[in-house]
């Protein structure tokens, strides 16, 4: 049985008629009683009463189009979902993402992307940059939000927001106490900060800045997240390097401070295989660089 003599079996049956049926069809009335004829005998039953006069539905032809029916509706919607899937409307996407992000473009990338693709799932795995690079390359992720310089020929990055970090202060802290700091304030000063490994860029600015003063900074705790850092602070092991979003888990035991004449900046980057060509994957990448662009314009 092909698709099309269920389609001539259901325009004859809506118009009960041979003849405006082929007219429908753009065909002639023989050929086409002839295909209902050869559908009736491979079905085993006829589907339609003819006369001179008069074409009506059997009973068991009212049966068969009633299925029919139901048949070409599923079949409108599988053409319809593999069109979507096409555009990248339909399908799902995983989210990989260091911790900073969210607390910054993350959840106006994720709220935004749902309203504009409903039908395709979003799923979300806190990472750090290293882990999302393993992550990508073992396709258990299919796009990361992380911090670069990331050297894999395998994976492509795009940065997608610049933003600023600062020093995190215990409040009873005297450097607390100063609204400006300078780089000679913080000789000797215990720092903890998120590790190379973690966040290579904003480790190497922190690190550079202190060499163009000419001394070392006293690091005396790495972390693997910046939500370490803070309660490393908090604890009195030392002033952290955060970036200044972190302002906005309103911790009311912690100040920020920026170095003066030493901004630190921070950088968030899209990364995603070279080889991944998902249409669902290319609509998230577009829509978080709209985001992304959209947030520097308000800022």
């Amino acid at each position: 049985m092909e698709l099309r003599h269920l389609h001539y079996f259901l325009t004859v049956a809506e118009e009960l008629h041979f003849g405006r049926a082929a007219e429908r069809l753009q065909m002639t009335q023989p050929p086409l009683s002839q295909q209902i004829r050869q559908l009736e005998v491979e079905v085993g039953v006829d589907l339609f009463k003819r006369s001179k006069r008069h074409v009506e539905l059997t009973i068991p032809g009212k049966v068969f189009l009633k299925e029919v029916k139901q048949i070409i509706e599923h079949l409108d919607i599988a053409v319809e979902n593999a069109q979507r899937a096409e555009r990248g409307e339909f399908g799902n996407v995983i989210v990989g993402f260091v911790g900073s992000a969210t607390y910054d473009i993350l959840p106006d990338i994720v709220r935004e992307f749902r309203l504009k693709y409903p039908k395709i799932a979003v799923s979300l795995h806190e990472l750090s940059t290293p882990d999302q690079i393993r992550a990508l390359n073992r396709k258990e992720i299919d796009v990361g939000l992380l911090h670069p310089p990331i050297n894999d020929p395998l994976i492509e990055t795009k940065t997608i927001q610049q933003g600023a970090a600062a020093l995190a202060f215990p409040k009873n802290h005297p450097l607390a106490k100063k609204e400006v700091i300078e780089i000679e304030d913080l000789i000797d000063i215990p720092f903890v900060v998120v590790s190379r490994d973690i966040w290579p860029g904003l480790y190497d600015e922190f690190v550079s800045a202190f060499h163009d003063a000419s001394f070392t900074p006293n690091i005396v705790q790495e972390a693997t997240e910046y939500q370490m850092v803070i309660g490393l602070v908090q604890a009195g092991i030392g002033i952290g390097v955060l970036p200044k979003t972190a302002e906005k888990l309103f911790n009311l035991d912690i100040v920020y401070r920026e170095i003066e004449h030493h901004p630190l900046n921070t950088v968030l980057a899209l990364a995603h295989r070279k080889d991944d060509y998902s249409p669902a994957l290319a609509n998230f990448l577009q829509l978080a660089s709209e985001v992304a662009e959209e947030t520097k314009h308000n800022q």
